[in-house]
C-alpha cells in the first residue's frame, strides 16, 4: 500500500529542494549571507526526496483509494514540514518555522513575521514561492484527486475534467500539463502587469505568485496598502479573481468555444456573489462617510475580493469600518471561490447544492408529490453528491467548532480563536481582532496556538474529510 505514496511523495519533496535553489541564487546575486540556509535545506529535501522516491520506484497505473488518502495527507504535511528547514536555519523558532511554511504551502498567507520588510530577499521569495506551488498543487489535487477520492460533492467533476476515466495516473498527468499551462501564463500576465502598474521587478515577481495562487504572502508589513496605488489595486483585484475560477475553464474556454457547463454555472454565480457584496460594502462606506464613492467602490472590491478569493491581502485595516465589518467579512471569508481554483473555504458550488435542495425542500413542502429534480445550471445532482456535500459541511463546521475549543484551551479569547481558526481554516489569512486583525499577525501566538493553526491550514487546504478519514479506525482495517 505504501510503494506508490512514498514514492510520489518523494517526488513532490525532491521538487521541493529544487525550487529552494532559486531563493539560495537571489542571495547570491545580491551578495547575502543565507544562500547556505537554502543550499543546505536543499541537499536536505532532495536526499529525502530522491531516497523515497528511488527506493519506491515503479510503474503506477492506478491507486487505490485508501493510497489516495495516504498520498494527499502525507504529501502535504511532509512538504511543510521541510519548507520550513529554511526558516528554521534562518534563526525563526521551529514553531513559527512550521507556521509560516504551512501558510504559504497552503495558501493562507497567515504570518509570524511582524515585520516583513527587514527579511531578507531570499527567504521573501521562499514564502511567494511556497505560496505559488501550493497554488497549483491544489488545484491539481482538487481536480484529479479529490473527484476520485468522492469527497464534498467533488464526484461530478471526474468526468468534465479528463478524457481519462479508469486509471488515475494518466488522468493527473493529462490534467496536470494543462492547468501548469494555465496557471504560468495568468502569472507571468500579473507580473507583468504589475510592474508597469508601479511595482519593482522582485515585488512583482513576489506578488504575481502570491496573487495568481490567492494566497497573500505579500513584501510590505502594510500588505498592499504600502504601495499607495489605485491602479495596484485593481490589477490584483483582477488576477485575485481570475485565480479563483476553475483553472480548467479557461482552457475549455479556448479549446471548445463551450461554456454551457457547470464550471460556467460557477462562475456566474461568484460573479454575482462578488457584485453583491461588493455593491453591499461600497453602499456602507459611502453612507457612513467613511470614504467618498470612488475610494470606497476601490477599497470595498479589494477587499472584499481578497477574503472572498482566501488570498488575505489588504489595503486597508477593514475593522476600522465599524464593528459590522468583522461579522461581514468573516461571512465573506466562508463563501470561497470557485472548485478548481486556487482559492479555498467552502466554495461556490457547494453554497449553490445546500441552495438548491433548500428550495426543493421548500417546493415539497407544499406540493409533496411533485418530482423536482436538483440542478446547478443545466447539470442533474446526485442524491450521492448532495449528501457527501451536506456531510463535507457537517464535518467543516464541526472541526471549526472543535478547533476553536482547543484553541481558547491554549490561553485565548473566544473572538480571536474563533476568527483565528476561520482564518486558517479558509486559508483567507487575516481574523479579527487586535492580534491576528489586518493589522496584527499571528507572532505572538504561543507554539501550542500555532501548532495547531498550522494543522488547521493544511486539513482546510485539503478539504478537511481527506486528513481526518486516516484517523478513522476502519481506514486501517
Amino acid at each position: 500500500m505504501w510503494q506508490p505514496v512514498l514514492m510520489i511523495s518523494g517526488y513532490f519533496i525532491s521538487v521541493l529542494g529544487l525550487a529552494m535553489l532559486l531563493p539560495a541564487a537571489v542571495d547570491i546575486y545580491y551578495a547575502h549571507t543565507n544562500w547556505s540556509y537554502f543550499i543546505t535545506s536543499s541537499i536536505v529535501s532532495l536526499f529525502i526526496g530522491l531516497s523515497l522516491f528511488l527506493a519506491n520506484k515503479g510503474r503506477v497505473n492506478n491507486i487505490s483509494l485508501r493510497q489516495g488518502y495516504l498520498l494527499t495527507s502525507c504529501s502535504w504535511f511532509l512538504a511543510a514540514l521541510l519548507a520550513a528547514v529554511p526558516f528554521v536555519f534562518y534563526g525563526v523558532s521551529v514553531a513559527d518555522s512550521i507556521f509560516e511554511a504551512s501558510s504559504g504551502i497552503s495558501t493562507t498567507g497567515a504570518t509570524i513575521f511582524a515585520d516583513v520588510e527587514s527579511l531578507p530577499r531570499s527567504i521573501l521569495l521562499w514564502r511567494s514561492l511556497l505560496t505559488g506551488l501550493g497554488g497549483v498543487g491544489i488545484v491539481i489535487f482538487a481536480i484529479a484527486l479529490l473527484p476520485f477520492l468522492g469527497i464534498g460533492g467533488m464526484q461530478i467533476f471526474q468526468r468534465e475534467n479528463s478524457d481519462v476515466n479508469e486509471k488515475f495516473m494518466p488522468k493527473i498527468s493529462y490534467i496536470a500539463k494543462r492547468i501548469i499551462l494555465v496557471y504560468v501564463v495568468l502569472m507571468a500576465a500579473c507580473l507583468v502587469s504589475l510592474h508597469f502598474g508601479g511595482m519593482g521587478w522582485f515585488d512583482a515577481v513576489c506578488h504575481a505568485m502570491t496573487t495568481t495562487a490567492t494566497g497573500g504572502m505579500t513584501t510590505k508589513n502594510a500588505s498592499i496598502g504600502a504601495f499607495h496605488s489605485p491602479t495596484i489595486e485593481w490589477i490584483m483585484v483582477v488576477f485575485m479573481f481570475l485565480g479563483a475560477i476553475p483553472l480548467t475553464f479557461y482552457h475549455s474556454l479556448l479549446a471548445t468555444k463551450n461554456i454551457h457547463s457547470l464550471r460556467s454555472s460557477q462562475v456566474v454565480a461568484f460573479i454575482k456573489i462578488l457584485l453583491l457584496y461588493i455593491g453591499g460594502v461600497t453602499l456602507w462606506l459611502w453612507g457612513s462617510e467613511i470614504y467618498d464613492f470612488p475610494t470606497a467602490l476601490r477599497q470595498a472590491s479589494f477587499n472584499v475580493v481578497s477574503i472572498v478569493t482566501s488570498s488575505g491581502f489588504n489595503s486597508a485595516d477593514y475593522l476600522q469600518w465599524g464593528t459590522f465589518a468583522g461579522t461581514l467579512f468573516l461571512a465573506f471569508a466562508l463563501t470561497g471561490g470557485c472548485t478548481g481554483s486556487t482559492s479555498g473555504s467552502i466554495k461556490i458550488f457547494r453554497w449553490q447544492v445546500v441552495l438548491a435542495r433548500l428550495k426543493r425542500a421548500f417546493i415539497n413542502t407544499i406540493e409533496p408529490n411533485r418530482m423536482v429534480p436538483l440542478k446547478i445550471g443545466q447539470s442533474i445532482i446526485t442524491n450521492e453528491v448532495a449528501n457527501s456535500i451536506f456531510m463535507f459541511l457537517a464535518v467543516y463546521v464541526l472541526s471549526v467548532g472543535v478547533l476553536t475549543i482547543i484553541i481558547s484551551i491554549c490561553g485565548f479569547d473566544f473572538t480571536t480563536s474563533f476568527s483565528a481558526v476561520v482564518a486558517c481554516m479558509t486559508n483567507s489569512g487575516p481574523g479579527i481582532g487586535s492580534i491576528i486583525g489586518p493589522s496584527g499577525n499571528y507572532g505572538s501566538l504561543n507554539d501550542a496556538a500555532k501548532y495547531v493553526l498550522a494543522f488547521t491550514m493544511i486539513v482546510g487546504r485539503l478539504e478537511v474529510m481527506t486528513v481526518l478519514v486516516i484517523f478513522s479506525k476502519n481506514f486501517w482495517r
